[in-house]
């Protein structure tokens, strides 16, 4: 092992020359990927929720995945982790009233810390980008990326599949391959540039440099990005953990979802009704449309694709990656100028501390 120098204002990163096979190979894997890619492209933060334990350290473990669109979505998932912690879990009053004090505060403030029984929370903001090639391109799955040597397409598969950034503990000591403390130390400086951005984003994104001046990377995700003629890529889904994840709820949407988008299927159609059950059945005016939908998914599912076109416009499986900035006291929260949808409120029936849950009282500030 080795280390990489940081400058004044970073740490020393631990660099460890990958001599397994499977670490050899992923190294090979990252610097094919490297050679192609042309840039990286920022869609944007991303927020959830990280902990660390009493007995403090540089570590912190995610405890609802980064992959929420503003702030008080991550927020609200705390609020129901809490509850549900005091309802299922709490071994005693004293114990569950703790709990609720928390919810409590956070129904009705946009607290982004606190500490409840001994757990340091935190609401923590990632950078979502992706490597882009010569033309534009995003960055598909790498081969050395997980796939399941038996893919399950079945419609409930998904229930079974591993969450995104499920058990992830983000530590900025852990070594790291030699590309990925290059990729990790050329992104130290990433900052918001540009007249599309306003001030505010501006002015808190270098700040950020300076308050978080290291950065940690977390794994790859998958998504669903779409394109139709010249315009850019746009997302078609959320993170995924694995490219398989991705791939099936792509599947699903084009016999599914898509169809009824388009008017193509009623939106009152019964839910076993998709493109498939359509084209077979011959009946309906749309069969020859939606066979294609069906054609593309069915290539899809038998070639591990990452790429089909259906109707102009073409369905690509992305490799998304994240990073967290990171300063002395661990990583980054939201930032002011980050926009929130919605304002804090009531998600849960009220709870008394001996775990009775009163459904019968309105939510007091909840939504209609």
């Amino acid at each position: 092992m080795s280390e990489a120098g940081a400058g004044a204002d970073g740490w020393p990163v631990v660099v460890r020359v990958p001599v397994e096979p499977v670490e050899a190979a992923m190294e090979a894997d990252a610097r094919d990927a490297a050679v192609r890619s042309s840039g990286l492209v920022v869609r944007g933060p991303l927020f959830g929720v990280a902990a660390q334990g009493a007995s403090g350290g540089r570590q912190w473990r995610v405890v609802l995945e980064i992959a929420h669109g503003c702030p008080q979505r991550a927020r609200d998932a705390l609020n129901s982790l809490l509850w549900f912690r005091a309802k299922d879990e709490a071994m005693a009053p004293a114990e569950r009233s703790v709990l609720l004090e928390a919810v409590a505060r956070l129904e009705k403030e946009c607290v982004d810390e606190l500490t409840v029984l001994g757990t340091r929370y935190r609401v923590v903001r990632a950078e979502e980008y992706a490597a882009i090639d010569e033309h534009g391109g995003i960055e598909t799955p790498r081969p050395t990326d997980f796939e399941p040597l038996a893919p399950d397409w079945s419609p409930g598969a998904g229930a079974d599949s591993p969450r995104v950034d499920d058990g992830l503990v983000l530590d900025p000591d852990a070594p790291l391959s030699p590309l990925q403390a290059a990729e990790r130390l050329s992104l130290r400086s990433l900052a918001y540039s540009g007249i599309r951005f306003p001030e505010p984003v501006l002015h808190d994104s270098a700040r950020a440099v300076e308050s978080h001046p290291d950065v940690v990377l977390m794994p790859p995700a998958f998504l669903i990005v779409e394109r139709s003629g010249t315009e850019s890529w746009t997302p078609g889904s959320g993170l995924q953990a694995t490219a398989h994840d991705a791939r099936r709820t792509l599947a699903f949407a084009l016999t599914w979802m898509e169809p009824r988008t388009r008017g193509l299927i009623p939106y009152d159609a019964e839910p076993e009704i998709d493109a498939h059950t359509v084209v077979a059945e011959n009946t309906s005016p749309a069969a020859a449309e939606l066979a294609v939908f069906a054609d593309a998914a069915d290539r899809l599912r038998a070639g591990r694709l990452n790429e089909v076109e259906a109707h102009g416009t073409v369905y690509r499986i992305g490799r998304a990656r994240r990073l967290l900035r990171w300063g002395p006291d661990g990583p980054e929260g939201p930032r002011p100028s980050d926009i929130n949808t919605h304002a804090p409120y009531a998600l849960h029936p009220r709870m008394d501390e001996h775990g009775t849950v009163y459904f019968d009282e309105p939510e007091e500030g909840g939504e209609p």
